[in-house]
């Protein structure tokens, strides 16, 4: 695993994967340290003024009226932390919180916060070692940033707390500390307000549940075209010069890839043939580019928010290049939030339809003659009937999870944050998201394999001969007698989950948007 190096203009989506997911090292670049001395000596001037200087020598919130004198400010400095660190329910996921001990050292290493480089070493000292501080699911608004779930980071830097050892076991964190050869830091002036005042928490949660629905709607595509190959259905409307004149680039390429993954099938092109012709396939089927190229285009741009942040420097006050430690609003999440929300609800659209793929798959009604729930005998064998109330379920609920919760606001710190961006929550609900939507898409997966294999007679595409080779090799069982579901259902999540559905289809298709 590579190093990554943090200097003073920010990181990358794929930084903050290999850091939360795959434990990359950090390390802090000399131009880095040379900012953060810098900046330093800008806030230990300040200190030394008779002058309030917020953030530096004042209370903080609508406590921030107070003039704290030199003696106490050391002990107001964990306070704030010790304070704030008041998260409440069940521990957040290893790889979330070390997104947000990067992103925070990120912004640190900036030269805008003032904190001390030794701090900032800490940081990067406490994550390469595998420490992962203990934050919980509530205690975030999303302005001032991610507060509760920063300070219960910056708890673990002071030696006071719960973390994880590398080993996966909860310990006290001065004990881990200690058995790392890592000193706990002494906070000194702006150091406490600096280690928690960010969107560093909903901004890992982006990069990451962006990678994910990157691969999912890749996912996506190949199962509807599936689908459309166990209905007989036609891949001309997949052909690119009709979505040329419609020039939306996530459509064009969910289109491409359909087409692709369709290319030499003996199953398209038969729904003329039947008793009852059609003249159109369904819009689940037909639309399916449409809308799966929609979420790739709003992912597009989350993306584009996601990056910015990732360039910025959110603090509040903030050191600038001309000596000047100004207060600012930089801290509010509204700009992450409002693409939290936005992805929430294509994932449920995305979801929505692929049930009701699924559906028609199992409706003999509607499916062009497989057999009523894709059962070996129907009556004494109930097949997929239940997997997609399971579906069902999971989609339903995604659809209630796709409520923004960045149209909420709830006023706190006494009327001074009267207005939040409530992006931690928005970031929470999304990963449920993200992970039910793996789920759908291995139902549909489920079925449309088995329909396939049910059309005797009729030779499938060589990617769906592929991609139904492979996921029997993992386990995913094909057409027989009512056998206990769950496995099958487990080992097809695993299919799509750990990218093996799309790494079947590529050998055959190359590679695939």
């Amino acid at each position: 695993m590579h190093t990554v190096v943090v200097g003073t203009s920010g990181t990358t989506p794929e930084d903050v994967i290999a850091v939360a997911r795959h434990n990359a090292k950090v390390e802090l670049s000399a131009e880095a340290l040379a900012a953060l001395a810098r900046a330093r000596e800008i806030v230990d001037a300040l200190a030394a003024k008779p002058e309030p200087v917020y953030g530096v020598s004042t209370g903080f919130g609508a406590l921030a009226s107070r003039h704290i004198s030199p003696e106490l400010r050391a002990q107001l400095q964990r306070n704030i932390v010790r304070s704030h660190a008041a998260g409440m329910g069940p521990r957040v996921e290893r790889e979330v919180v070390r997104a947000l001990m990067f992103l925070r050292l990120k912004t640190v290493a900036s030269g805008h916060t003032g904190v001390r480089p030794s701090v900032a070493q800490t940081m990067a000292d406490v994550l390469n070692a595998g420490i992962t501080p203990v934050v919980h699911e509530y205690g975030s608004l999303g302005c001032s940033g991610d507060l509760a779930p920063l300070s219960h980071c910056a708890l673990t830097l002071m030696g006071e707390g719960d973390a994880e050892g590398p080993d996966g076991v909860v310990k006290p964190a001065g004990e881990l500390l200690a058995a790392a050869d890592i000193t706990p830091v002494e906070l000194r002036e702006k150091e406490g307000l600096a280690l928690l005042n960010g969107t560093d928490g909903m901004l890992g949660m982006l990069c990451m549940a962006i990678a994910d629905l990157k691969k999912l709607y890749t996912s996506a595509d190949i199962t509807a075209a599936l689908t459309l190959e166990a209905l007989l259905g036609t891949e001309k409307v997949l052909a690119p010069e009709l979505h040329a004149i419609r020039p939306h680039p996530g459509q064009g390429a969910s289109a491409a890839n359909m087409l692709a993954v369709l290319k030499d099938s003996g199953l398209t092109g038969h729904f003329q043939e039947e008793e009852a012709p059609r003249v159109q396939d369904a819009y689940s089927v037909r639309c399916a580019p449409q809308v799966n190229g929609a979420g790739r285009d709003t992912i597009a741009y989350a993306l584009t928010v996601a990056e910015r942040e990732l360039a910025s420097a959110v603090d509040n006050p903030v050191v600038l290049p001309d000596g000047r430690v100004e207060s600012n609003g930089n801290f509010h999440g509204a700009p992450v939030a409002y693409v939290l929300d936005f992805l929430a609800i294509v994932a449920a659209d995305l979801a929505s339809i692929a049930e009701r793929r699924t559906d028609r798959l199992l409706d003999k009604n509607r499916s062009h003659g497989l057999p009523p729930f894709l059962a070996d005998d129907a009556g004494v064998d109930s097949g997929l009937m239940i997997a997609q109330y399971t579906q069902a379920a999971l989609v339903s609920e995604m659809k209630r999870l796709a409520v923004p919760a960045s149209a909420d606001s709830i006023p706190s710190s006494a009327m001074q944050e009267d207005h939040v961006s409530m992006g931690w929550s928005a970031a929470r609900k999304l990963r449920t998201a993200v992970d039910n939507l793996t789920r759908v898409i291995a139902v549909e997966l489920y079925a449309a394999t088995r329909g396939i294999e049910l059309r005797k007679g009729l030779t499938p595409a060589p990617a769906s001969q592929a991609v139904i080779a492979a996921a029997r090799a993992a386990g995913v069982q094909g057409p027989g007698p009512d056998r206990y579901l769950a496995p099958d259902l487990a080992a097809a999540d695993a299919f799509v989950r750990e990218g093996k559905l799309v790494a079947a289809v590529e050998p055959v298709t190359g590679p695939l948007a």
